[in-house]
């Protein structure tokens, strides 16, 4: 009588539940069932990191609705698998972990954090009051210490952005302006927007007014300050920037006499509801004052580049069909709203558990499936410098199997923020760098794109908008070969606190 192995009998009960991948790391007892998986018909993808291998399995399962196996060793291979384990089940991605048997109690609390709903309904979105209403009976209701549940401190709100087409016709609006008034409101000193505005109102030579509370923004002796000609710059302007001012009482409603009928009105609000109120903008752009700004500055074209700049270029040159993976703190974060996705199940990226190190599984997981499936859809991933360590060698693996997967590691030498090569270098002649560098810097200017060269695949080090071009252009259009894209851009471009803080609370 024929006998089946076990490794069999599981290749086969995977493959009669259509099953078609799986990804790890095989070693003894394990490799059995790998090859076992083989000769059912099962894909199999060696990996180099269990963790990865997970990534990419939970991923398959994201895609097609249907899990693939993650195959591990026991002991440290399952260790490093679970939080490929943790995140599929924070994001309720169906993958299957074949490897020792392990008990697990994972939480499932839906959210990535918990946020104090008082606190955050009066700071999100329009800020207000917000009413908490506390029964008497529990002014004076006593509890054990031990069971009071400690809730962690609200995080600044999520910061909105304007879409980059409203702003490229403000700009063109504001280009064609003969006597340009900026209005600085209220709303401009609680976005903290002083120095992207300072900055725009220097590096374009514009007159400003401000209100009676956004005096200060820039200071009322700076040279452009025409608040003491208010009457006549209301009259005479043709076009008026309103940053955080709304046309009520203090601005005359911006009706003539007191402004001109031809005006034409650049509306940046945090708010929808106030836009076009008793004017209808020419532009209207609703989203924070301060990151509306630095939206407009990004389009100037100054070296080194900074996140908007890089994004901008990036996003006109992403097919509308392909899949985005995307990992990292500010460049998750940023592209989340820059880059647009135009079908369902096309973005990968941290998900719901905040993991780093997801991104070159994700990549790998779609591109095999896009391999498979003959879909001619490009599978870009866009990575911060320090997401990109967590995984980085798995372009390895991209090369291995000839998946022609984009990765664009957006480097500015650091988590967050970094230094330049000159301040590295200044710190390296001070003494031991484990007690000087920042926790936060990474090596400036490190070259990935000799990385992915080093494997076989295209590598190329980006330093100017025309290169980022360039480079995507003619990496979008290789389907033989992995291509990676080192964009460095100014390690200072965010030393400001974090505009996209809801995944961590620190102020870099």
């Amino acid at each position: 009588m024929e006998e089946r192995t076990g490794a069999q009998l599981i290749a086969e009960a995977l493959r009669a539940q259509n099953v078609e991948y799986m990804f790890g790391i095989v070693g003894v007892p394990v490799i059995e069932v790998a090859m076992a998986a083989q000769t059912a018909g099962i894909k199999y993808v060696g990996m180099r990191n269990e963790q990865a291998a997970c990534y990419a399995a939970s991923a398959i399962g994201y895609l097609t609705g249907r899990p693939a196996v993650c195959l591990v060793v026991s002991g440290p291979g399952l260790i490093h698998a679970l939080g490929g384990m943790a995140n599929a089940n924070m994001n309720c991605w169906p993958v299957l972990v074949i490897g020792g048997s392990s008990d697990q109690n994972q939480e499932t609390t839906g959210a990535f954090q918990e946020f104090p709903q008082a606190v955050r309904s009066s700071m999100y979105g329009r800020p207000g009051a917000c009413y908490v209403d506390i029964p008497g009976d529990m002014v004076n209701a006593k509890i054990e210490e031990v069971k009071v549940r400690t809730v962690s401190c609200c995080p600044p709100p999520p910061v909105g952005l304007a879409q980059y087409n409203a702003i490229a016709g403000a700009i063109s609006v504001l280009k064609q302006a003969e006597r340009p008034l900026i209005i600085i409101g209220k709303g401009a000193a609680y976005s903290r927007a002083e120095a992207e505005i300072l900055q725009l109102v220097e590096s374009c030579e514009l007159p400003f007014l401000p209100t009676p509370m956004g005096k200060g923004v820039v200071p009322d002796d700076h040279p452009n300050c025409v608040a003491a000609a208010r009457s006549r710059a209301l009259l005479q302007a043709d076009v008026v920037v309103l940053l955080g001012a709304r046309l009520n009482w203090i601005l005359h409603f911006g009706f003539p006499p007191r402004f001109s009928p031809q005006v034409k009105i650049i509306q940046v609000d945090l708010c929808a509801e106030e836009l076009g109120n008793n004017m209808r903008p020419a532009a209207a752009l609703l989203g924070d004052i301060r990151a509306v700004v630095s939206q407009a500055m990004a389009l100037q074209p100054a070296l080194p580049m900074n996140y908007y700049t890089a994004f901008h270029h990036i996003s006109q040159l992403l097919p509308k069909d392909c899949i985005i993976v995307s990992e990292g703190a500010n460049t998750m974060d940023i592209g989340r709203t820059m880059l647009l996705n135009s079908l369902p199940r096309h973005r990968l990226d941290a998900g719901t558990f905040g993991t780093m190190g997801v991104g070159l599984g994700f990549a790998i997981a779609a591109a095999l499936l896009e391999k498979t499936q003959g879909s001619g859809q490009r599978v870009v991933c866009v990575e911060g410098d320090s997401a990109f360590g967590f995984s980085g060698m798995e372009v390895e693996t991209m090369c291995r199997y000839k998946l022609p997967v984009v990765i664009i590691v957006i480097n500015n030498n650091g988590i967050y923020s970094g230094v330049d090569t000159d301040t590295w270098r200044e710190m390296e002649k001070m003494g031991d760098l484990t007690n000087i560098a920042p926790p936060v810097t990474l090596l400036p200017d490190a070259r990935y794109d000799e990385v992915m060269r080093a494997f076989g695949g295209k590598g190329y080090l980006v330093q100017t908008p025309e290169e980022l071009r360039s480079a995507l252009q003619e990496s979008l259009a290789d389907w033989d070969r992995p291509s990676l894209l080192n964009v460095l851009i100014d390690p200072a471009s965010d030393r400001k606190q974090q505009e996209f803080p809801w995944l961590t609370r620190s102020n870099l």
